[in-house]
């Protein structure tokens, strides 16, 4: 969101206890711009919408709604709150009442988002829509009725790409007549997952229109809608195939965006006519605890955990009646901030605590829905979240929204301040710092939040890990040929075609590929990493949740603190073979934080910048990782309390780094004693990764790093960070091209931090597998400043390409 009308800012200082807050930017309110009803809206649609206070619409839904009734492919890029729903509900409902044959399918990123739609949809009551949810919590009785006769399917990716698309033939009806496709969330599908995601919107673009071009009731012709059914015509020479409609939070490039995931070129609307209420919109970084320390050897001085913080505003909100949303980083922050909120509400009102809850992925599905109709009912004033209620969800009447920890991006950042104040209301949304370098950094410069533009979101269909196993699947659905390739990638998709045919994926005949195997090819589109794992009581055998196996080497192995629903359990046992975790129910005054070890080896270089002393690279590498203990830290203080060794299994990991080299001999020339480099380049390391989401669209725990002061492969002291996906996923590029900007930034953070010798909010790392052990944060900023004097001023604009 651009910066405009700030005022009454607060002077940018140290929180103290009298005033954590170190910034408050205030957003005046919005006019709206409506206009007319498109011509070709039926009377009963219009009639319905002005029955529910939509008498018109605002002036970008209409924009939307007439490209996509050309048949243009469009994304809506607008604030939250702006009415996009509308503006891809309008064509999509118009044409179903007035087809009765044609098809619309809604895509999600997350089940609750499907379902709200799915209510809004349906609440409508327009005759002949027949929405129908269709994913993992369908039951089995309902999907057959639902592939024969729903008109406007929601679903996910997920359900798209393993339920749907490998038995297109049961949905040859719907897909014969698709003439919409809607893709809400989009900026959402980044990283690995949004590759994925462009693969599977291409299978579904290749199956609808075989499925078309086969039927003998297929479109034919014509420069715009026909005047029977107002169906989407045919321009840029397309005679079959949906049109796709995106919607999107404000971003950058969101045009370039959907070009990349659909594969097909997209208008973007931009300009944001909805109403807006006034926000006023806090940085609040929490103090000090007076003489508290990190562990019993060190007197690093401890923040007050951003977790008790985010939870005890909360408990004042609901006190005061204030219904409040706060989001958490993570699954177990979610239920410590619910939980300590409902203990500090019961301790002041008895049974008030009962209007605070925790809502998490993992819950199992009757526990979502319940959650769900509880806060839209106002049963619950206070809400617990993840980014599950980020995303679109119309959470009636909130009035404040709180952020524990910088989410990762400002496009997610805005997005989730948006949920409050909706319809037009104030709002209030405040930003708690975690003791972290990058809040650290954003709560001390607020114009990097509220003065610069939103992200371009970043993702990569090229991809050889995410390319191969997709082109499997297509092949899975039907034979590949010759004039798919362009569909797929081109160039590329050629040369993974015949690695596949090598390892005897696919066979190669005449007409194309096919696929060989008997299973059908098992590709997890989020890259979590195999059978998610059951979380399971041990006394009773009773079913609590889930954890992906990706983080289930961190959040439940033996000894771990697991929380749901704010009641606390203590790992006995993780079954990696059987997918399980064992638990009982236990209240420890501690928490537990797994600790990871980490080897890496260079396999090539992409590009490279020699800089005299100093080499600037990105390329490919294989890093081994392995969990191999985890502290037990007491509750409030953070006080580490021991180390236990865990026995798990090490995990392998061929990505895109991008890495710096610094001689000794520059080093030596800026004070840093031989001894002194390791910890130097660790500190400098744990910063950059730190620094790293503030140019690239990635979280902290989506990238890792490592430090030597004398890599086998380079010969020389170096800094890696790297894509924690398999393949990359497009990070560590952005890093190469931005490492002035980055690094300039790290060097910043570091030196302007007030600690003596390092703590969490500069070069202190959360998931450090060496016990952030040597740090040395003087030296860190002499090792950046000898990269940023050598570096030249346009970091990547002259790269010398190594292969």
């Amino acid at each position: 969101m651009p910066r405009q009308g700030a005022e009454d800012r607060h002077h940018d200082g140290p929180a103290t206890w009298a005033d954590p807050v170190t910034h408050v930017e205030r957003l005046p309110a919005r006019p709206g711009v409506t206009t007319e009803w498109p011509t070709w809206v039926p009377a009963q649609l219009r009639e319905v919408l002005a029955a529910r206070g939509v008498p018109a619409p605002w002036q970008h839904q209409a924009h939307v709604a007439e490209l996509a009734r050309s048949g243009r492919h469009v994304v809506v890029a607008t604030g939250t709150g702006s009415g996009k729903s509308l503006a891809y509900l309008l064509p999509a409902l118009s044409l179903l009442l007035v087809d009765p044959r044609a098809t619309v399918l809604y895509l999600a990123p997350t089940k609750a988002l499907a379902a709200d739609q799915f209510g809004t949809i349906a609440g409508l009551g327009l005759d002949g829509i027949r929405p129908a949810c269709y994913d993992g919590d369908t039951p089995r009785a309902e999907r057959s009725w639902i592939r024969q006769h729903a008109r406007f399917v929601l679903t996910n990716p997920d359900m798209l790409h393993r339920g749907i698309l490998p038995g297109h033939g049961a949905w040859s009806s719907f897909l014969r007549h698709l003439s919409y496709v809607v893709v809400d969330e989009c900026h959402s599908y980044r990283g690995v997952f949004g590759s994925h995601v462009a693969h599977v919107l291409r299978r579904l673009r290749r199956q609808s229109e075989r499925h078309q071009r086969i039927s003998p009731a297929s479109r034919t012709g014509g420069t715009g809608p026909s005047s029977r059914t107002g169906r989407p015509g045919t321009t840029r020479g397309r005679t079959t195939g949906p049109t796709f409609l995106l919607a999107s939070a404000t971003s950058g490039a969101p045009e370039q965006a959907a070009r990349q995931l659909t594969g097909l070129p997209v208008d973007a609307v931009t300009e944001d006519t909805a109403p807006r209420g006034a926000v006023t919109f806090a940085l609040w970084e929490p103090p000090l605890l007076p003489g508290a320390r990190a562990d019993a050897e060190d007197l690093t001085p401890v923040r007050r955990s951003a977790l008790r913080e985010s939870a005890d505003l909360l408990a004042d909100a609901v006190a005061a009646g204030v219904r409040t949303l706060a989001f958490v980083r993570s699954r177990r922050g979610a239920e410590v901030v619910a939980s300590a909120a409902r203990k500090a509400l019961d301790e002041a009102v008895p049974g008030l605590g009962d209007r605070v809850a925790a809502y998490r992925a993992g819950f199992l599905a009757e526990d979502r829905r319940a959650l769900e109709r509880s806060l839209a009912a106002g049963d619950l004033l206070g809400l617990a979240t993840t980014n599950a209620l980020e995303l679109g969800v119309d959470l009636v009447g909130l009035d404040a929204v709180l952020i524990c920890g910088y989410p990762g991006t400002r496009a997610s950042l805005w997005q989730q301040a948006g949920r409050a104040g909706r319809a037009g209301r104030e709002a209030l949304a405040v930003l708690v710092a975690r003791d972290d370098p990058l809040d650290t950094y954003l709560v001390h410069h607020p114009e990097a939040v509220f003065g610069r533009p939103v992200e371009a979101t970043v993702l990569d269909p090229t991809n050889p890990y995410v390319l191969g196993p997709q082109l499997c699947c297509a092949a899975a659905e039907g034979a590949l040929t010759p004039a798919d390739l362009e569909l797929f990638g081109g160039a590329a998709v050629k040369e993974t075609l015949d690695e596949l045919v090598a390892a005897g994926l696919l066979r190669r005949r005449p007409s194309g590929w096919y696929w060989t195997p008997v299973q059908r090819p098992d590709v997890d589109l989020r890259g979590e990493g195999g059978t998610p794992i059951s979380v399971v009581e041990s006394a009773t055998g009773r079913l609590l949740g889930t954890v992906d196996a990706g983080s289930s080497h961190f959040l439940v192995h033996s000894g771990a603190v697991y929380l749901h629903q704010g009641v606390s359990y203590v790992v006995d046992e993780l079954d990696l073979d059987g997918a399980c975790a064992l638990v009982h129910a236990e209240e420890p005054d501690w928490s537990t934080h797994a600790r990871e070890v980490t080897s890496l080896s260079v396999l090539s270089v992409r590009q490279y910048q020699d800089a005299g002393p100093v080499g600037l690279f990105v390329g490919d590498v294989d890093v081994t990782s392995q969990v191999v203990s985890y502290q037990r830290r007491r509750i409030g203080s953070g006080e580490v309390l021991d180390t236990r060794p865990l026995d798990l299994p090490a995990r392998q990991l061929q990505t895109v780094a991008v890495w710096f080299t610094v001689s000794p001999a520059a080093l030596a020339a800026a004070g840093i004693d031989p001894a002194d480099v390791p910890g130097a380049l660790h500190a400098a390391e744990h910063a950059a990764i730190g620094l790293l989401p503030l140019i690239a669209t990635c979280d902290r725990w989506d990238i890792g790093g490592l430090s030597t002061a004398s890599h086998a492969d380079t010969e020389a002291p170096t800094v890696f960070v790297y894509d924690g996906h398999p393949g990359g996923a497009g990070f560590a590029e952005r890093a190469y091209q931005a490492a002035r900007t980055w690094l300039g930034a790290t060097r910043d953070l570091v030196a302007g931090c007030g600690c003596a010798a390092g703590c969490p909010s500069c070069v202190q790392s959360p998931k450090c597998g060496n016990g952030n052990n040597p740090l040395g944060k003087a030296d860190a900023v002499r090792v950046l400043d000898v990269v940023l004097a050598n570096l030249p001023a346009a970091s990547a604009d002259a790269p010398v390409d190594a292969g």
